[in-house]
């Protein structure tokens, strides 16, 4: 199937992956222009994995502050200053930072989580689950855990301007992209109220 250079160029704006990967994209997905965002969702996960053992040596600090009252900052790394320096970089950083200010997250991946927090909710949810079914009561936990502490973990979070996304999947993106491991080493939020 012959596939033209304006669809690719459709799909290259919307997600901003190579033309390249975005033509083989859309081969695989006889050119179906959603199925090949699937396919390249999919393999944006797969090329982060791929990364994740490199070093981190530089990175872009970004920041936002909203009416003065609510701030953030994060320190979104990669692996050059080639990347760090790219102006599409440093607006990653800024809306992660953004993200951070409206959604106040406590942890950036769920391995931070304390462990007082976790029994605390666990014997919560222990006792909402009682009454169910011994076989399902596990299921139900598990499922109730995940929620309640998603909300929390930055990592996992919707992104708050796709909801289709979560911030995961915004840095499996760019590691895409950019064709380097990029990571959240920090972030802070600031309130006045």
């Amino acid at each position: 199937m012959e596939i033209s250079l304006d669809t690719v160029k459709i799909l290259r704006d919307k997600t901003g992956v190579s033309i390249m990967q975005c033509r083989k994209a859309l081969e695989e997905a006889e050119g179906d222009m959603d199925k090949a965002e699937v396919i390249l969702k999919k393999r944006s996960g797969a090329a982060a994995d791929k990364k994740s053992d490199r070093e981190l040596g530089a990175g872009a600090i970004g920041s936002y502050v909203h009416d003065g009252v609510v701030g953030a900052m994060v320190l979104l790394s990669s692996e050059t200053d080639f990347v760090a320096k790219n102006a599409e970089f440093a607006d990653l950083a800024r809306a992660i930072a953004m993200h951070v200010a409206a959604s106040n997250p406590s942890v950036l991946t769920s391995e931070e989580i304390s462990e007082n927090a976790k029994n605390a909710a666990m014997s919560i949810f222990k006792e909402e689950v009682k009454d169910k079914p011994a076989e399902m009561q596990e299921k139900i936990l598990e499922g109730k855990m995940a929620s309640y502490f998603k909300d929390q973990v930055l990592l996992e979070q919707s992104y708050i301007r796709d909801e289709s996304k979560t911030i995961r999947d915004l840095l499996n993106e760019a590691a895409q992209k950019f064709g380097e491991r990029v990571e959240i080493s920090k972030f802070a939020r600031f309130s006045a109220r």
